[in-house]
């Protein structure tokens, strides 16, 4: 055999140099032996000469010094290849690879009194709740409004007392509190708790308060120069925090006062309930928001996980049943099959759908609400492809390759500007903003990439009085504006965007972390490497190349997805999934292959299917070998 110099035999994973044919006969098969560092690796060459794929993208790979690392760690902790890869690819060192493969609460939740007014917050809920007092829930319309809803009234239910639920209509009312409905909640109510809103809810609030009643805001999106007059606002990224856990989603936030409030009832000898038990709503509430799973959010969806495959919360179950689920809950199901299912009532329904679901303890109850959230679900689809193929082609019109790619449309429904946001934003691999106009009047919502804070670009532009108003977090933001403010504000936006280098990188880069060839890729290969999870926003699984391979079958799903099986010619071989395939050209490609040998590049996963584990790819690209 003419093994290529470089070349790094190995079972399960090996590295090449760039530019390099692959050897395609890993002879020694079935000896185990880790990477190593290459001293010819070009980090700015394209991975596996990969300069332009099927997607129209340009492959890099991981520089010299992870590849170093990911070597150090195999040697000092014993572990696979490919879970060092993504200790590496998150500085873990060996010492601290136990404690990150097993995280717990314990070890990883911030004291939560290490947040302004958290113990204020805490001590007038519990006083509420020990007086019979009135409580409301003022919450946002999606899955982490809904969640902190449910948080709070589930913990209520336990102790004996109810509460009044209130979610503003996001056509009617828009996003959080606003003046008519806080007085009315004041009118009957001594405590109104605000949570995933509030921060910067001057005037509703402070009608509110006018009105005789307490505020509490629980909320994680960007706080201004000044504070509304709430009793406590409680916000990781309030502007005079400094060492607060901003990465928190707001159910992350209600869960930390509710820690809070449990210390406190057992300082005064009394128990709370199981919170614990509570972290379904939290893990959900952090994968749906998209928060990035580092710190305390991986212990958080690591447990809520285990916690929601109990399925003892009827409106979990309902939804996990009408959404097909058949395995254990990861990541990917929050995010894409319970996620939009609970946030299609805000979308185009009942805003308050999601979060009676959620807290519900009927059966019967919860099976009916999730009956209507997938027909909602399914309506939502429908208006969203609609408007998604509308917003693509005015963005590639525009171009893809500046810091910022934005549609705006008449017409356009306000629910769904968010979700074709994200697809621009995936699409583009940039910043993304989608505004749905009525008239004079525009509504949008924004998705950034990692490293680039939206939702203080946003904040910037409302206080530059550029747009009506605006804000959210660094992933995810919301912004209302008028037609004469639309093309400066975008502008503005893209120059603030550009300062924190979004659109340096080639506008389609895809991020490989090694290669694989098709018979190392086990079911118990990716149960390891899923131990390095849980995997999503700030936290991305690994990517990996397996090159030079033929395809076998093909099949078309839908009108837009793709499965397909290929072979390294060796005997090893793998199924794949490609969804959204024949949005790009690597559908067709792929589809009327001729014969021809392609690397294709994905992530791993197991698929379950007739009681059967089988390895699978979610093939993300491929190009000609």
């Amino acid at each position: 055999m003419n093994r290529e110099p470089g070349a790094v035999r190995c079972a399960r994973f090996f590295f090449v140099p760039h530019g390099r044919a692959v050897a395609r006969d890993l002879a020694g098969a079935g000896q185990r032996q880790y990477p190593i560092p290459m001293t010819d690796y070009l980090p700015k060459s394209a991975y596996l000469n990969v300069e332009e794929s099927l997607s129209g993208r340009r492959w890099i790979g991981p520089g010299v010094e992870r590849e170093r690392m990911t070597e150090a760690l195999g040697q000092a902790t014993g572990l696979p290849a490919a879970v060092c890869v993504v200790l590496a690819a998150r500085g873990i060192a060996a010492e601290e690879a136990p404690g990150f493969l097993a995280p717990t609460i314990r070890d990883t939740l911030p004291d939560p009194r290490g947040m302004h007014d958290m113990e204020v917050a805490a001590t007038r809920f519990l006083r509420a709740v020990e007086r019979r007092e009135r409580i409301a829930v003022f919450a946002d319309y999606d899955v982490d409004g809904g969640s902190s809803a449910a948080l709070l009234i589930d913990w209520l239910r336990q102790m004996g007392r109810d509460a009044t639920l209130y979610i503003p209509d996001r056509i009617d009312e828009g996003y959080g509190p606003n003046v008519p409905a806080m007085e009315a909640l004041a009118a009957d109510h001594s405590l109104i708790v605000c949570v995933d809103c509030g921060t910067l809810s001057h005037d509703p609030i402070a009608a509110a308060v006018a009105k005789g009643a307490d505020v509490i805001v629980l909320d994680h999106h960007l706080g201004g120069e000044t504070l509304p007059p709430a009793l406590a606002v409680v916000n990781p990224n309030r502007q005079d925090e400094v060492d607060a856990p901003g990465y928190l989603c707001a159910a992350g936030v209600v869960f930390l006062m509710l820690v809070e409030a449990g210390r406190q009832l057992r300082e005064s000898g009394k128990r709370g309930p199981d919170l614990m038990a509570m972290l379904d709503l939290v893990a959900l509430a952090t994968v749906a928001d998209v928060a990035p799973l580092v710190g305390a959010n991986r212990a958080l969806v690591v447990q809520g996980l285990k916690i929601m495959a109990r399925r003892a919360r009827p409106g979990l179950v309902a939804l996990s049943d009408v959404a097909r689920m058949n395995e254990a809950p990861r990541p990917y199901h929050l995010g894409f099959l319970l996620g939009p299912r609970v946030n299609a009532g805000g979308r185009i329904g009942a805003a308050d759908l999601g979060a009676r679901l959620l807290s519900t303890t009927d059966v019967q109850e919860a099976q009916g609400l999730a009956a209507k959230l997938d027909a909602l679900n399914t309506e939502r689809r429908e208006i969203e492809e609609q408007v998604r193929i509308a917003a693509l082609d005015q963005a590639e019109a525009r171009g893809l390759d500046a810091p910022l790619v934005w549609a705006a449309g008449e017409g356009w429904h306000p629910g769904v500007v968010g979700i074709v946001a994200s697809r621009l934003k995936d699409y583009a691999h940039r910043p993304a903003i989608v505004i749905g106009f009525d008239g004079d009047d525009g509504k949008g919502s924004g998705r950034s990439v990692s490293g680039v804070d939206l939702g203080a670009s946003i904040q910037k532009l409302a206080a530059e009085g550029l747009i009506e108003r605006g804000g959210g977090h660094k992933m995810a933001a919301g912004l209302a504006l008028t037609r004469a403010q639309l093309e400066p504000a975008m502008a503005r936006l893209s120059e603030l965007l550009a300062r924190q280098g979004a659109g340096e990188g080639g506008p389609r880069d895809l991020a490989v972390d090694g290669l694989l060839m098709p018979g190392a890729a086990t079911v118990e290969l990716i149960e390891e490497i899923e131990a390095a999870g849980p995997f999503g926003a700030g936290a991305p699984g690994p990517r990996f190349a397996f090159p030079d391979v033929a395809i076998g079958f093909v099949k078309r799903v839908g009108e837009k997805h793709l499965k397909v099986s290929f072979s390294d010619g060796l005997g090893g071989k793998i199924e794949a999934i490609a969804f959204g395939a024949f949005d790009s050209p690597l559908g067709p490609a792929l589809e009327s292959h001729g014969g021809a040998r392609f690397h294709v590049a994905g992530r791993l996963e197991v698929n379950h299917w007739n009681g059967r584990a089988t390895p699978q790819l979610r093939l993300e690209d491929a190009a000609r070998a």
